[in-house]
């Protein structure tokens, strides 16, 4: 399993995650449609279970419909603070004490933050199971938030956004180009929220957001893996089922208007070379041409067979890295990441020429079609691989879920394979147009004396960790 630790990490293609971390899967895998059994709990709290009976194990996983599109403007950051906080115990147990009991019986925890949810899991063997059930359900309603304990986390994850941000150029960038691209969207900050806001907001802030969206009106469960499940459905009912229901909140957000031309921002940090990303705007997997999008990013960069990787990484030298990202499952409309770090020698200017026309190419000449099938065979077996994974198998119907419902996720190869050629022309000349993008620029400083610059992470996962 995947351990993720709760600190803070960016980067790109979340989507990545559920898509690479692969292994074999059966031939005439039923659709999930097929295997998951969904109901709710008496109380509303909705239940989404996979039986997996390939180990003996059990993925458990609480999601909240918490993430920073939820904040508000001069309380950013809420959302992850949160997080942490849920680690620091109830009444019944102290702090800390959540991730000793999961590890006492062997099991593995952890939880992370997005711009859409918060998440938490234990995967451990599924005889096991009550010790994760017992524990979520107690913080789920009992969490103790003491000012002490505010204070303290408060000054880490402030040392979260050094690291991770202040300090790194790329996540830097990405930041502030996200902050153009978003103009009234909650998209427009970050999820580990501005330091500013870090320094303002108070436990009683706190204290509020937690009874507004720790609740199981907001929330639900997936559980995949070994277990029963008449009998895992009677144990959920007698601990989350007496849980006061609570309010849903709202969670339609204002949108930006259509953008009226190209934005530019550059940043300027200590830094080894230079960064050029470019964001279009495109639909999430509500629109069908976001799937055709989804291929598009698989030809431009899934791959050293790929567009990118090939011409200008290979053929024209330009490029130590060009790669691409699609926000399929954002639960609002979002961005189309293209992005790359020359060559030393090699200028920004020429970078962006060279990308430009791999994307024109696109809009010029229709695929070919040996190329189009190859790519979809690669997106094809990646998706089910994927989904060997007990994990990994629970990831993928909470991140649809948010996005939209779990049983999108047998959407997602019929509408690949439906994709033509025309499809991916039309689509590239709607959305992959100067007019439509933001384009950010790192731009390097020498270090200062005695110092090392930093050369950016090219991690891809925008989720805090």
């Amino acid at each position: 399993m995947f351990g993720w630790p709760r600190t803070a990490k960016y980067g790109w293609g979340v989507g990545l995650l559920l898509l690479f971390f692969i292994s074999r899967v059966p031939a005439g895998q039923a659709e999930m449609k097929d295997r998951v059994f969904e109901t709710t709990l008496s109380n509303g709290l909705k239940v989404i279970l996979l039986e997996n009976r390939k180990a003996p194990l059990v993925s458990f996983h609480v999601y909240y419909r918490a993430g920073s599109r939820n904040e508000e403007w001069g309380k950013t950051g809420l959302s992850h603070m949160l997080e942490h906080m849920m680690f620091k115990g109830t009444q019944k147990y102290g702090p800390e004490e959540y991730s000793r009991i999961i590890q006492e019986n062997g099991g593995e925890t952890n939880a992370f933050t997005t711009r859409d949810y918060t998440g938490y899991y234990a995967t451990l063997g599924s005889d096991r199971v009550q010790a994760v059930i017992d524990l979520e359900a107690d913080r789920m309603q009992n969490l103790n938030l003491r000012e002490d304990d505010f204070v303290t986390e408060r000054m880490v994850v402030m040392e979260e956004r050094r690291m991770r941000t202040e300090d790194d150029p790329q996540a830097f960038l990405l930041e502030q180009l996200e902050a153009q691209a978003y103009q009234i969207h909650p998209y427009h900050w970050p999820i580990i929220g501005w330091m500013e806001d870090l320094q303002r907001f108070t436990l009683a802030d706190l204290k509020d957001y937690y009874r507004a969206y720790y609740n199981p009106a907001n929330a639900f469960l997936v559980v995949v893996g070994d277990f029963r499940k008449g009998d895992l459905l009677g144990r959920l009912e007698k601990a989350f089922g007496e849980i006061p229901k609570g309010d849903a909140p709202r969670q339609d957000k204002p949108t930006d208007p259509p953008q009226a031309g190209e934005r530019r921002i550059a940043v300027k940090k200590e830094a080894q070379l230079p960064f050029l990303v470019m964001a279009y705007r495109v639909p999430n997997l509500r629109h069908p041409d976001a799937y055709v999008l989804e291929v598009i990013n698989a030809v431009l960069s899934g791959g050293k067979s790929s567009r990118f990787y090939r011409r200008l990484v290979l053929e024209k030298q330009l490029a130590l890295e060009a790669d691409s990202e699609n926000s399929l499952l954002s639960k609002d409309p979002a961005l189309f990441y293209v992005y790359a770090t020359p060559l030393p020698g090699k200028t920004v200017e020429e970078l962006e020429k060279a990308l430009e026309e791999e994307v024109e190419r696109l809009q010029k000449e229709l695929l070919d079609e040996r190329e189009l099938e190859k790519v979809k065979n690669q997106l094809e077996s990646a998706f089910l691989y994927s989904q060997d994974s007990l994990f990994f198998q629970a990831m993928l119907l909470a991140r649809y879920e948010i996005a939209l419902s779990w049983k999108a996720v047998d959407q997602y190869l019929p509408l690949i394979r439906m994709v033509t050629p025309a499809d991916i022309q039309r689509v590239a000349r709607k959305y992959l147009v100067p007019d439509n993008r933001t384009v950010g620029t790192l731009i390097p400083l020498p270090p200062k004396p005695g110092r090392e610059a930093p050369g950016g992470s090219s991690g891809r996962d925008r989720m805090i960790r």
